[in-house]
């Protein structure tokens, strides 16, 4: 009696040791895993939608590069056309120049001529015509010193006509000259603001480029440690769900072990024993599964006429006053705002607003894009634009240099 009351403590034991919740503190640790990995991939997801977004920023970027790119061919392009122009006005300055040096020559031969005339007049005694009429001998005498006189009298005139006109030919061709030169020194400041504007902003875009390379890069080694905590915490729970498997079976081995030794101490009723393993088994197996989460023409026709209204004006480099002074894109700018227009401040940038149109449908208020210039079209194939600091506000033959682009902002 008492061997047989010691075999069921025994068995007793042996039940409650197969009985405890060992498997309790793998399954536990395996879901605080799971759950930190839920919470890593969801970091991870976002990390790798930070770096979509970065990457679509930088294309955007990448973009602005490429047609900053175009610009800057553009500009060159410009640049060689000014080129072209400047060869082609040095080579006629080259011409007037010899023109104007033959004018000054002429007009330094009449001076002299002239002067000689006075002096040969003087030396005589400077006698008057009257007198010389008086003192005819005879009518026919008269008529003859008459006739003299009136040669006299041509060519007196005749050499001051030749002085005056040789005079008004050398200034007209100065101020042709002068008006050259400031013409190709504006055009030439123009085009000289717009490559450096594009440069500094390409050299901005492309460090903006280089900062979202470092970002995402930032960005990815993030993403590849998240990558690799979560592949870790894949094979520590794979670890635990294989120990917990052999730990579960250890336990089913004992368990059994211990129901034959209750059999053998009972006589063989293991009934009990059979039904209390099925609910050891189920309680074994919770908590092996756990999902994880995943994360008008009007309008134009009266700009151009507001534009007619300050020609004359002084021409200033930067300046943006129809009255005290404004470059070519400063009077553009200034006069489209007045009429409540925006349009951009430099020629090179108006040279994209609006629309573009063919030049041979172009209409009063549109703007006339040239290399280094711009004006504002007022029809019959003429502009007004601030033109250089000789001649100001001023109306020109819009083909007066190679047109670019006609752009329709009204």
């Amino acid at each position: 009696m008492k061997k047989k009351a010691v075999k069921l403590i025994g068995v007793a034991m042996a039940f409650t040791m197969a009985f405890l919740p060992s498997g309790a503190v793998y399954a536990s640790t395996i879901n605080d895993i799971k759950k930190q990995q839920a919470e890593d991939q969801n970091k991870l997801n976002n990390v790798q939608g930070q770096i979509s977004g970065l990457q679509g920023q930088q294309n955007e970027v990448s973009g602005e590069i490429d047609e900053l790119d175009t610009n800057v061919v553009e500009i060159i392009a410009s640049v060689d056309i000014i080129k072209d122009e400047i060869v082609e006005k040095e080579e006629q300055i080259v011409e007037t120049e010899a023109e104007y040096e033959a004018a000054k020559q002429q007009e330094e031969e009449q001076y002299a001529a002239m002067k000689l005339r006075i002096k040969f007049m003087y030396e005589q005694g400077d006698i008057s015509y009257v007198q010389l009429l008086m003192t005819s001998d005879s009518l026919g005498d008269m008529v003859n010193k008459a006739d003299y006189i009136e040669q006299l009298y041509e060519y007196d005139r005749k050499m001051l006509e030749e002085y005056q006109a040789a005079k008004e030919y050398v200034q007209q061709v100065w101020n042709q000259l002068e008006d050259e030169k400031s013409e190709l020194e504006a055009s030439r400041h123009e085009l000289e603001e717009e490559q450096a504007y594009m440069e500094e902003l390409l050299e901005e875009k492309k460090q903006e480029y280089e900062n979202y390379n470092v970002q995402i890069a930032k960005a990815k080694q993030e993403a590849a440690a998240y990558k690799t905590k979560i592949k870790q915490q894949t094979a520590q729970i794979k670890k635990l769900e294989e120990e917990a498997r052999k730990k579960a079976e250890e336990e089913e081995r004992k368990r059994k072990e211990a129901a034959a030794a209750a059999a053998a101490a009972n006589g063989g009723d293991s009934s009990s024993s059979s039904s209390s393993s099925g609910s050891s088994s189920s309680s074994s197996s919770s908590g092996s599964s756990v999902s994880i989460p995943s994360g008008g023409s009007g309008s134009g026709q009266a700009i151009a006429s507001y534009a007619c209204q300050f020609i004359g004006n002084p021409y200033v480099a930067g300046g943006t006053s129809l009255t005290d002074g404004a470059d070519c894109s400063g009077f553009v700018w200034r006069v489209f705002k007045d009429k409540g227009y925006s349009v951009p401040r430099t020629s090179w940038e108006i040279r994209d607003a609006g629309s573009g149109v063919d030049y041979s449908q172009a209409q009063p208020g549109d703007v006339i894009c040239y290399a280094g210039h711009v004006g504002i079209y007022i029809g019959n194939g003429n502009i007004v634009h601030a033109s250089t600091e000789r001649s100001g506000i001023k109306i020109t033959s819009a083909t007066y240099k190679s047109i670019l682009s006609v752009r329709r902002i009204a």
